[in-house]
């Protein structure tokens, strides 16, 4: 069996189809029916969330708010609800991804199975250090050979994306959706802006790496 997967998920008809694909998948699924006010050490060692919202017990997005207090799980967002906000907010709270009922079961699959791939900041690796670059996550400091960088906080949460994935491109409409705010910022041309700032900020360290037709990535700019 594969990586185990936790799914919280009330609705019994679709939670067990969800067990039923994620079986037939390859993975191992554990199946919760309401949420959980969860505390540090009672999170099963699992590789990936799946996360109802409209939840008996605790509430999906508190249990989100919870969960990120103490681990960066990544946690993919099941809900009927496909209002702006609501995705804004759960992406704000630190969820990795929004898939929104009905959905197709390959599609499910193939989220998983993408977010599974991508190497995921642990708590014990709060501080990432390359080349010239060192980045706090939980001061929110970054330094460039040793130098404190002051950074806006669009900035800063550009540049924790491409940490948190380092030397993987990541894409530039997943950054708009992730990081900017749709309702005042969310394009493309915005993020080019953005990052073309924060290169100015990180010299001599050439860190941030465009991946034409892609979008950005983080390498060990060594300034040379």
């Amino acid at each position: 069996m594969g990586e185990r997967i936790l799914l919280v998920e009330d609705d019994a008809r679709l939670g067990a189809q969800i067990v039923e694909q994620l079986r037939g998948a390859g993975f191992e699924p554990l199946w919760w029916t309401e949420g959980r006010a969860l505390l540090p050490g009672e999170l099963p060692d699992v590789g990936l969330v799946v996360l109802d919202l409209m939840l008996p017990g605790t509430y999906g997005l508190d249990m989100l708010k919870a969960l990120r207090s103490f681990s960066e799980v990544p946690v993919l967002i099941l809900s009927a609800r496909n209002d702006t906000l609501d995705k804004v907010r759960a992406l704000k709270l630190g969820a990795d991804d929004y898939l929104t009922k009905p959905f197709w079961p390959e599609e499910l699959i193939e989220r998983v199975r993408a977010r599974l791939r991508r190497p995921v900041l642990q708590k014990a690796d709060a501080v990432l250090e390359l080349g010239l670059l060192r980045v706090d996550f939980q001061a929110r400091e970054v330094r460039v050979e040793g130098r404190v960088v002051e950074l806006t906080r669009v900035e800063f949460e550009v540049l924790a994306a491409l940490a948190r994935r380092p030397r993987e491109a990541v894409t530039r409409q997943w950054l708009v959706e992730h990081v900017l705010d749709p309702e005042r910022e969310g394009t493309e041309r915005t993020l080019d802006v953005h990052v073309s700032r924060l290169r100015r900020k990180l010299a001599p360290a050439q860190c941030v790496e465009t991946v034409w037709g892609v979008g950005y990535r983080l390498v060990a700019g060594d300034g040379s």
